[in-house]
């Protein structure tokens, strides 16, 4: 076979094959399909399983202005990737919005995983910036008290004084080291 006969792989075609890897993946996610009640549910089950597992994240729950729970974020990639999740905003212990979260990335990876995640908004003023925004993206100042690896980490009083701590749970897939830092978090109506 001669090499003008042998399929390439071009940018446009690697993107487009990337798109509909990530598309594909977050398809189980409930993109396009998921309403309030049934993220409500999901939300239920991951506080619990946090709740249970890393019993540290009692005591910041209740400290907290806020909570933003993502209950399955799908993430995919080949080089490229990307990730996508639904979840609700919840003060008081109960549900005021519901976000999408979406974020991008590029550079040596493969695979797929799943995970949770729940941002804690240990100020007012952390969540009033947060629900004003019209897309918050996490930046790298977030304090974690479950890591990637699944440990609880110390919430000593310099952990609990950052405005935004994340725990970071449930990890299933191939890939590893899920965090949020880059990730976009846009109110939906779902």
């Amino acid at each position: 076979m001669s090499s003008s006969n042998s399929p390439r792989l071009n940018r446009r075609g690697f993107a487009l094959g990337m798109a509909g890897l990530t598309l594909t993946a977050a398809c189980g996610n409930g993109v396009g399909n998921s309403n309030a009640a049934q993220i409500d549910a999901r939300v239920n089950v991951t506080l619990n399983e946090m709740f249970s597992k890393y019993p540290n994240t009692v005591e910041i729950a209740n400290k907290a202005d806020g909570m933003l729970v993502m209950p399955l974020i799908t993430e995919a990639g080949f080089i490229f990737g990307g990730a996508y999740g639904q979840g609700a905003l919840r003060i008081n212990g109960a549900t005021v919005d519901y976000y999408s979260a979406l974020s991008g990335s590029a550079g040596l990876q493969i695979g797929a995983q799943q995970y949770a995640h729940v941002l804690f908004f240990m100020t007012q003023d952390a969540l009033d910036d947060f629900r004003r925004s019209s897309g918050w993206t996490a930046g790298a100042d977030i304090g974690y008290v479950v890591d990637a690896t699944g440990d609880s980490l110390s919430t000593d009083t310099t952990q609990l004084r950052k405005p935004v701590l994340a725990a970071v749970f449930g990890q299933a897939g191939l890939k590893f080291g899920a965090t949020v830092e880059g990730t976009k978090y846009t109110r939906i109506i779902p």
